[in-house]
């Protein structure tokens, strides 16, 4: 029997996790050009992500609440922004890194329901400060969201942040309403429509912003 970890669906996955963690070293530069050496609390990003995850997904027996699943995969999104950074902390080759995380999606953990889940990962995120992915791919199964969602939606959000970046976001240049809406909303249009799985994902997706940028304004 194949070895999952091995498979031809985890080499998709192991190329496009070294993508997003490309993309998300160049991201933290914006940030910081000495961000690795900063001793930023990637874990407590997490575990604070983590307990909004639950208000979104709802957990008050004394009311009635509908689980926002947009906004729950919105937090997924987050936090593996946060877990990325941890990894790449390392100082480790981005292909080994996306190794081990390889492994952990292949080894998912899940609990009785999804708000346990949840707890389960903020719990184990306090107790050793390190990143859980094996708790993400379990939490992603419960919303019934594969990798290509989770990669979609990470490299859209990833480069829009990149894209207020160069468009002058820290020096209060950048107008985030486009023509009366806010420009995550012209992302959801691209992502809905652009090929994830082209070679060239990120640039489109970041050609296509700046189309619509210039258009607009």
């Amino acid at each position: 029997m194949q070895d999952l970890a091995t498979s031809p669906e985890m080499s998709e996955i192991h190329k496009k996790l070294v993508t997003m963690l490309q993309l998300q070293g160049e991201m933290n530069r914006w940030v910081h050009a000495d961000w690795s050496n900063q001793g930023f609390a990637w874990y407590r990003a997490i575990w604070i992500e983590a307990s909004e995850m639950l208000e979104h997904y709802g957990w008050k027996w004394w009311k009635h609440q509908q689980p926002d699943l947009a906004q729950v995969k919105l937090e997924v999104i987050d936090i593996v922004h946060f877990m990325l950074s941890m990894e790449l902390s390392s100082g480790k080759p981005v292909a080994e890194i996306a190794e081990k995380i390889v492994a952990d999606f292949a080894t998912p953990r899940v609990t009785d329901d999804i708000k346990t889940s949840i707890e389960l990962l903020a719990l184990e995120t306090l107790q050793d400060k390190s990143p859980h992915f094996d708790i993400i791919a379990g939490l992603m199964a419960q919303l019934e969201m594969d990798f290509d969602e989770l990669y979609e939606r990470y490299v859209g959000k990833n480069v829009l942040n990149i894209f207020r970046q160069d468009h002058g976001y820290k020096s209060g240049e950048y107008q985030k309403l486009w023509d009366g809406r806010e420009d995550n909303e012209y992302l959801e249009e691209l992502l809905g429509v652009l090929d994830v799985n082209s070679a060239s994902y990120r640039d489109d997706i970041y050609a296509s912003l700046s189309n619509r940028y210039c258009a607009v304004l």
